[in-house]
């Protein structure tokens, strides 16, 4: 296996067990054992563990930012996208009832730690802060596409850390449908469509 592959891998499963266990639970051991390599030729690659978390972070932006310009190319109108944005709720909810929002826990402890890479971190959120404004401004929104935007991630964020704590997923559905009524009531010439009942009801 080449340099540049062991590296992947590390940084691939560094990033697996920072959303399962935390930055600060993980260890250089923990990583290297997933990659099954020696202590040795594991700090060839990494020196700090420091190194790996922006490696990581570095990871996820590319991917965070790869992943909306798909959706850009892919999708219809911005309203299309902006629901492709908050249906990640409910094709990653069980991943989300186990561990909440990757981008969430992370920038959560790293601010908890008052860890020199918070910012970095933030920037995820500033990728889906700034693509939702112009999917708003796109809508006819544009004085108000920043506000409407961080309201979104307001409401995902929020879904995403009570989903991690009660692990209900009918509570997911429920405010996904609630998050796409919403946004009915925002697009111009749209009535808000009804809310479903869930699942559990009589």
């Amino acid at each position: 296996m080449g340099a540049i592959e062991t590296r992947r891998q590390i940084v691939e499963a560094a990033d697996r067990l920072f959303y399962e266990r935390g930055f600060e639970a993980t260890s250089f051991a923990d990583i290297a054992a997933e990659v099954k390599l020696s202590r040795g030729n594991f700090y060839y690659h990494f020196k700090t563990k420091d190194e790996i978390l922006r490696a990581v972070i570095a990871l996820r932006l590319r991917n965070t930012g790869a992943a909306l310009e798909a959706w850009e190319n892919e999708a219809g109108a911005a309203e299309e996208r902006i629901r492709r944005f908050i249906h990640i709720l409910i094709m990653n909810r069980s991943k989300i009832m186990a561990y909440g929002c990757p981008a969430g826990t992370l920038s959560n402890e790293l601010a908890k730690l008052e860890h020199i890479a918070k910012d970095e971190a933030v920037e995820i959120f500033s990728l889906f802060r700034d693509w939702l404004g112009r999917q708003f401004a796109a809508l006819g929104r544009k004085a108000d596409a920043d506000a409407l935007a961080l309201h979104v991630l307001m409401r995902s964020q929020g879904v995403a850390t009570l989903a991690a704590a009660f692990r209900e997923e009918d509570f997911i559905r429920r405010e996904v449908a609630d998050m796409n009524a919403w946004l009915d009531a925002q697009t111009p010439g749209r009535a808000a469509r009804p809310r479903p009942v869930s699942r559990g009801a009589a």
